[in-house]
């Protein structure tokens, strides 16, 4: 059999496999090393496993993931989301579709010191679906700006679907994480702007609040000095602001989630079996996320025998599409997977295939790392299988996906002209990171 035909047969039996359920990093690591055997013989296959398991658990670099998941962990269970919505409430929920903006800020912000699109969306469910309820707010408003704004959590620094990338594509994943921040701003300003036109254009559809006195804005910016010191600390550690000491990535982590911890404790809000959640929660994440990157190092190998990413590179370069049509095609590969499978699973599964077609074209490497997230982002929301949406449908018992879904398509226009944007003007995700030194 050919390598053409030993790599076709790979990835139908890939497919195969994750329609049966299987987990995708065990299908994974199951295909690439039954096709390196095949092409390379069982003892360099089985060689093959041990060192690539080993080199994985114990890089140092590969030791950013589980830090920024315990740092996320440790502030989704000390409960400051609910300083960061009702800071953002006083100032804003007294506005019609207030409520829905102030849960846009407040999801951007614990975003930003999580890293987690999806423990933000279960967040929100709790803390401000109920909220909006109360004042009157519509089912599929309310979801709809939770599912949307709970994707922040993949493009505002630390990201972990970006410290992926980075692992994979070997670029500087602090720099990456520098560039998802002016997009993450963007990001956040647009949902805002979408809800004050859907509030414009159907005045009666959303409502107002109470207009809070600036003593209460006040008190309210004073709870949220945690969240905000923990951001500053780690993301400027990582920019390497004059005041700190410079951090890599995988140090910024482990501040992080020392930070997370110190406040939690300090501050009453995180007893011992908050610690001890944080600690299986955080354990059982990394343990899958580690599973999926095994399984896609151990299919790279079988990827590089059988030269598939070049062969896509020249076959797609062929098409006579230029390089902006070959990547709206990516693109909508993108939207497609994003039906069928995780942002994290694809993003390992396909980044060894697309990422050297990307350079082949003359894209920038980071440039490219932020357009993915977007796309994923995207995909955590948009019908049929949106994760935002089946983490707020677990939450949220008496709500229906038909719901869900119906409030997110605004959010979905809005995240294709950003996407648009982007593509467009390179420099909104560039600009950040030309400035490190």
């Amino acid at each position: 059999m050919s390598t053409d035909a030993v790599a076709i047969t790979g990835f139908l039996a890939l497919f195969a496999l994750m329609l049966l359920r299987v987990p995708v990093g065990m299908a994974m690591g199951l295909v690439g090393v039954s096709g390196f055997a095949y092409l390379n013989g069982g003892a360099p296959a089985l060689k093959l496993v041990g060192q690539t398991s080993m080199r994985t658990v114990t890089d140092y670099t590969f030791g950013v993931i589980p830090m920024f998941l315990l740092m996320g962990a440790f502030v989704t269970n000390s409960g400051m989301s609910r300083e960061l919505f009702r800071a953002a409430n006083t100032f804003v929920g007294h506005l019609r579709g207030g409520l829905g903006i102030a849960t846009v800020a407040a999801c951007g912000g614990f975003a930003a010191i999580c890293g987690s699109s999806v423990a933000t969306a279960a967040t929100f469910s709790t803390v401000a679906y109920p909220e909006m309820r109360r004042f009157g707010y519509p089912q599929s408003f309310a979801t709809g700006v939770i599912a949307a704004g709970g994707t922040l959590g993949a493009m505002l620094p630390p990201s972990t679907v970006l410290a992926v990338y980075g692992i994979i594509t070997e670029q500087d994943i602090g720099k990456l994480f520098i560039a998802g921040i002016v997009p993450g701003l963007l990001a956040i300003s647009m949902y805002m702007a979408t809800i004050a036109i859907i509030g414009w254009i159907r005045p009666k559809f959303l409502p107002t609040g109470p207009r809070s006195t600036w003593p209460e804005r006040i008190s309210g910016l004073k709870d949220i000095w945690a969240p905000l010191l923990l951001f500053v600390f780690v993301i400027g550690g990582l920019y390497g602001l004059p005041f700190l000491p410079r951090f890599t990535p995988t140090e910024a982590g482990g501040v992080g989630a020392s930070g997370a911890f110190l406040i939690g404790v300090l501050s009453g809000r995180l007893d011992k079996a908050g610690i001890l959640s944080s600690l299986l929660q955080a354990t059982r994440t990394a343990a899958a996320v580690f599973t999926v990157l095994i399984g896609a190092l151990l299919f790279g190998y079988f990827l590089t025998v059988t030269q598939t990413p070049q062969k896509v590179t020249e076959f797609l370069t062929a098409l006579g599409l230029g390089r902006y049509g070959v990547l709206a095609l990516i693109m909508l590969m993108y939207l497609v997977l994003g039906c069928l499978m995780d942002a994290m699973a694809m993003i390992i599964l396909t980044i060894p295939i697309i990422f050297p077609v990307i350079t082949h074209l003359g894209f920038d490497p980071v440039w490219f790392g932020v357009i993915i997230v977007m796309t994923v982002e995207l995909g955590l929301i948009h019908p049929p299988v949106g994760m935002n949406v089946f983490v707020i449908k677990s939450v949220i018992k008496d709500v229906s996906f038909a719901t869900i879904f119906k409030g997110v398509i605004p959010f979905i226009l809005t995240d294709l002209i950003r996407l648009v944007i982007l593509i467009a003007f390179p420099v909104i995700a560039l600009w950040l990171p030309s400035q490190m030194q």
